[in-house]
């Protein structure tokens, strides 16, 4: 077993030996301490995570943090993104899966390699092995010592702390996303993004107890939902990039189900520019789960709006 997913399994609390909260370590091979205080979300079974998603009036607001929420030194759809994170507030993580030409599930936005990390080439035409000796780029193209994860590593990295929702690109076959997620026993922790209503069709038959993301935009698209067949507790509502009526969103909410709203883009742009307690308003309209490149400022200005009280708080937990 190599030092990396030793790491994994550890602070994934799946070894007794290390807690989620421990640090770890390090020696000279630069293996990363594990985070020593983060904002934790835990679920142990289907049944709670349904649980969680089910929208009631006492809901908690969350951000969603796209690509795993990048900022200077932390590159996108990196482990150690995720920490840096959940180190100021409990979120969602969305994170990317392409395949390597060995078929190997990585974690990449991009069809190429030559944006994020200090190689070049497609994932889909380069060896796991290559990509294995490859680091990571930030946003603004400063090189870091982080390695391109695999999805299994982030899936077991991801128990007891966050909750995932994962983007598969068009390279990669949807059996070997569910496949990853079964081996990994990760089907409490991983809800999968659909962009159709017939992959998301495809995504239940082959998965009928995982959860979602399915994009509902509008009152035809809740229409075109019912006619799948997939429960409406399978399901998370992605109402795309423009904020809908509270109208619209509580349509959704009648249903049980949560919204995300994509605010990544002119909505943050927007938040940035006019001042973060836009989000704030968001959320008052019913958006429940906020997608976005700002996730730190997005979750600090909705974090008054949870009432004291929630039927979800068992879910939250604070380790230091």
């Amino acid at each position: 077993m190599n030092k990396r997913l030793l790491w994994i399994l550890a602070c994934s609390g799946l070894f007794t030996f290390c807690k989620p909260q421990d640090t770890v370590q390090v020696d000279a091979s630069g293996e990363k301490p594990a985070e020593a205080a983060a904002h934790l979300i835990s679920v142990s079974s289907l049944e709670e995570t349904r649980d969680f998603y089910s929208w009631k009036n006492d809901r908690i607001p969350l951000v969603s943090a796209h690509r795993g929420g990048p900022y200077p030194g932390f590159p996108e759809n990196a482990i150690e993104t995720f920490a840096n994170v959940i180190k100021h507030t409990p979120t969602i993580i969305e994170l990317d899966v392409a395949m390597t030409k060995d078929s190997v599930l990585v974690l990449m936005h991009d069809d190429d390699l030559d944006r994020t990390t200090n190689g070049t080439g497609k994932v889909e035409e380069v060896t796991y092995d290559y990509i294995q000796g490859l680091l990571l780029e930030d946003n603004d193209g400063k090189l870091t010592d982080f390695k391109v994860p695999t999805l299994k590593e982030a899936l077991l990295w991801s128990k007891g702390k966050v909750l995932l929702t994962v983007d598969i690109k068009r390279s990669v076959p949807f059996e070997k996303v569910v496949e990853e997620v079964h081996e990994t026993q990760s089907e409490a922790h991983a809800a999968l993004i659909t962009y159709s209503f017939a992959a998301a069709k495809k995504l239940h038959s082959l998965a009928p107890e995982l959860m979602l993301s399915i994009t509902i935009r509008n009152e035809e698209e809740i229409q075109r939902m019912e006619e799948t067949g997939i429960p409406w507790d399978r399901a998370i509502a992605f109402t795309g990039l423009a904020e809908r009526s509270p109208e619209f969103n509580k349509a959704l909410h009648d249903r049980g189900v949560f919204t995300i709203l994509g605010v990544l883009g002119n909505l943050d742009k927007s938040a940035e520019a006019r001042g973060d307690e836009l989000y704030a308003t968001f959320v008052q309209n019913g958006a429940d789960i906020l997608a976005t490149d700002r996730p730190i400022e997005a979750a600090a200005a909705i974090q008054t709006l949870a009432p004291k009280t929630s039927s979800k708080s068992k879910y939250f937990n604070h380790a230091d």
